[in-house]
């Protein structure tokens, strides 16, 4: 009887042990087992941008010239940012390619009106200026307005 239970134990131990292996197959596709500590160990994705860089950018609008041209959700001279954050997608790519714009002027992008350089700008500043803008679109709302 001893005997029975131990081979009973024996076997049911190595069942358990091959079912909680760190792989499983199923359906011909190994799939690795992300424990609670493996899955800690990744980090989550960056967000787009911090809260400091988007009150700052929006800080650096209301201190600048930008507004002469651009509203918020109106056409004035050059397009409302809500257009240009319906436009483009929310990454460093484009971050990077409005920033340049935003220093070194552009025209033929939305009509026949240039929109002037601002060579004052910094790369940083002009960054965190685009990165509130690109956040003032319907599936992103932007910061509590003030």
């Amino acid at each position: 009887m001893n005997k029975l239970i131990t081979a009973i134990l024996y076997v049911t131990f190595i069942a358990f042990a091959s079912h909680s292996s760190a792989q499983v197959k199923k359906k011909g596709i190994i799939k690795k087992k992300v424990t609670p500590a493996a899955a800690k160990e990744i980090p989550p994705p960056p967000p787009f941008a911090t809260p400091a860089e988007l009150e700052d950018g929006k800080a650096l609008i209301a201190k600048s010239d930008c507004l002469a041209c651009h509203k918020i959700d109106t056409k004035l001279v050059g397009p409302a940012y809500i257009a240009v954050a319906e436009k483009y997608p929310q990454d460093q790519n484009t971050v990077n390619l409005l920033s340049q714009r935003v220093i070194s002027g552009g025209k033929g992008v939305w009509g026949p009106v240039p929109m002037a350089p601002h060579p004052t700008i910094t790369p940083e500043d002009a960054n965190k200026i685009v990165k509130y803008i690109l956040t003032l679109n319907s599936k992103s709302p932007p910061l509590n307005s003030k």
